[in-house]
């Protein structure tokens, strides 16, 4: 019954739409409503609003390293523990409070990474800060990221249950950015920092 409870819970905050919740706070428009039409820091932050983008990023990255954070403390087995950090990821992509229809989990697999492994999330987080510095692009920051970490999880700690964690966060992203990249190809895709359209 707790673990049950622990993965409900974890699911529950993931929902937690800060997107949402930060354009209501600062008076912007729905995010949903322009740029990519995701709810997440990067749309945001195509507003024009760097601190309701800041909150954003800041929310959604704190939920993800919450719900894992409390499971350890809580005393689960890595095995629970596994499922709570899948419970609350995909619960920002698919929130019972937006009809299932969520971010891309970028922030979220940060902060999951980061409570599950300090180490691997400070490498995953790295490369994404890297890419998206050197290029401009989220998109293609958060695919790279994304396919590195299983490498880095095998590299630091060899396989184990937390690499199939790691694999399918890695899996569920990219298959998010399935669009992103089809637009990178296509010379279409926006930059971080551009304004909003639509």
């Amino acid at each position: 019954m707790q673990t049950a409870l622990a993965i409900v819970a974890a699911y529950l905050l993931g929902s937690v739409p800060f997107a949402m919740i930060s354009s209501r706070i600062f008076g912007l428009a729905d995010p949903r409503s322009y740029g990519s039409g995701n709810p997440g820091a990067t749309n945001v932050l195509r507003s024009g609003n760097k601190k309701a983008a800041l909150v954003t990023l800041i929310g959604d990255a704190l939920k993800g390293w919450a719900a894992v954070f409390i499971a350890q403390k809580m005393g689960f087995s890595d095995n629970v523990i596994g499922l709570v950090a899948l419970a609350v990821f995909f619960g920002h992509l698919f929130p019972i409070f937006l009809k299932f229809k969520g971010g891309k989990g970028v922030a979220t697999a940060a902060g999951v990474l980061l409570a599950l492994d300090p180490l691997l999330g400070l490498a995953v987080l790295g490369t994404w800060l890297f890419v998206a510095f050197a290029f401009r692009y989220s998109s293609l920051a958060a695919v790279l990221a994304a396919g590195l970490a299983p490498v880095y999880q095998v590299l630091m700690h060899g396989g184990n249950g937390q690499t199939i964690v790691v694999g399918i966060l890695a899996l569920a992203l990219i298959g998010k950015h399935w669009q992103n990249l089809q637009r990178l190809l296509g010379g279409q895709e926006a930059k971080i920092g551009s304004k909003k359209k639509g």
